[in-house]
């Protein structure tokens, strides 16, 4: 225990407290069960322990990882029953789900000790997920996306720049007075901006370490699949990064990787439900998620440029890029003319010499245009939409 709390205290020692997540503000910090689960690097860890140093008696806190040597020979539910009788009124626990029947002992805590907050974080997606229906009726779950366009320019050249919502951003009213060429910023986001450890200068390596760890780690254990079905998986994760961008077929694919059909559907799920992939899904329903998949993008830009460099295809780019920073506050199906629908928006993504022919006899309809500063009439520059959030 003493160990556990030596630990703590260097982490929060060393927590700067300059940049903050947009998700900080948002989440109920003080519910009694709080998760907050996203993909591994994004910055779940951090985020919780500024919380920690910036708002609470570290007497009163504790923050553990599950997968501690600690954990070897003690239970979590012991540990939890220790710090509450010595007063403790907050326990954070990280990576979760490295932690053997997680849910049913987060659960026995929960109702055994009910002035006892806690908060937990998972970095695989899939077991949080998995294993959170035993908390559905008591835990709040949120989830953390990677860096924003704005977050980067805050967080890698210190630009204090406020959130757009999608009507200013259609409607050109973005201003950036101490940002005077967005370009040749967007151009490095595109490449390393997306995970907070890129500005470390190692993201390829680390990167490169979370595909592995998710193909070879998460998803099996998720699945009980094979671990060799890590190298299908790393495949079709090559295939679409090198797509134009990717429209599945999955027959064709089926017959190139030596799978069943209904196989590739499950990996296709597991891989979104993972953070590695989206899946662009049609407007022929109402219902979110329920459409038939149009086209498949990675979750972000820095995987493509991690997986093929620079080979990366521009025009599978410039959507991944639209689809991932949209995602998150808005539902985004394809449309039948162009490539996005939002709400009642259009959207064609093309270079800076992308024409309206696409969608001149569409209402609400904008050309989103790469490699351009400033937007005018219904042309918006692609990188105004990574002011979303």
């Amino acid at each position: 225990m003493e160990t556990l709390y030596q630990k703590f205290e260097i982490l929060l020692r060393y927590t700067s407290l300059d940049f903050k997540r947009y998700l900080y503000e948002k989440i109920s910090w003080d519910s009694r069960l709080v998760g907050i689960i996203g993909g591994r690097g994004v910055g779940k860890t951090t985020m919780i322990l500024q919380y920690i140093k910036e708002n609470l008696n570290s007497n009163k806190a504790l923050y553990v990882t599950a997968d501690d040597i600690y954990f070897g020979e003690n239970r979590l539910i012991d540990l939890a029953d220790h710090f509450y009788k010595n007063a403790g009124e907050y326990l954070f626990i990280d990576e979760i789900h490295k932690y053997n029947d997680w849910s049913i002992e987060i659960k026995n805590i929960y109702d055994s000790y009910p002035n006892l907050k806690i908060v937990f974080t998972g970095s695989s997606v899939l077991d949080i997920l998995k294993g959170s229906a035993d908390l559905s009726r008591r835990a709040l779950i949120y989830k953390l996306q990677g860096l924003s366009f704005r977050e980067y320019l805050n967080f890698f050249h210190n630009h204090e720049i406020k959130p757009y919502s999608l009507d200013q951003i259609v409607k050109n009213k973005i201003k950036l007075e101490d940002v005077k060429h967005p370009l040749v910023l967007f151009k490095d986001y595109l490449k390393k901006g997306y995970y907070p450890f890129g500005i470390e200068n190692e993201l390829h390596l680390r990167l490169g370490q979370i595909i592995v760890q998710t193909l070879e780690t998460d998803i099996p254990q998720y699945a009980n699949l094979n671990v060799g079905t890590s190298r299908k998986l790393k495949q079709l994760l090559t295939i679409i990064a090198e797509s134009v961008p990717f429209k599945p077929n999955f027959s064709k694919i089926s017959e190139m990787l030596n799978v069943s059909r209904n196989s590739l559907d499950d990996y296709f799920s597991y891989m979104e439900k993972a953070g590695l992939i989206g899946q662009l899904r049609n407007e022929t329903t109402g219902i979110r998620g329920l459409g038939k998949v149009d086209k498949v993008y990675l979750d972000n830009t820095n995987i493509i440029f991690n997986l093929v460099g620079e080979k990366s295809n521009e025009g599978n780019l410039r959507e991944t890029f639209f689809f991932n920073q949209m995602r998150l506050n808005h539902t985004v199906v394809s449309s039948k003319k162009a490539d996005f629908v939002i709400d009642n928006y259009t959207f064609e993504i093309g270079g800076k010499n992308k024409n309206q022919k696409q969608i001149e006899n569409i209402e609400h309809s904008f050309v989103v245009k790469d490699d351009i500063e400033f937007g005018y009439l219904n042309i918006i520059p692609l990188w105004a939409f990574g002011l979303n959030y």
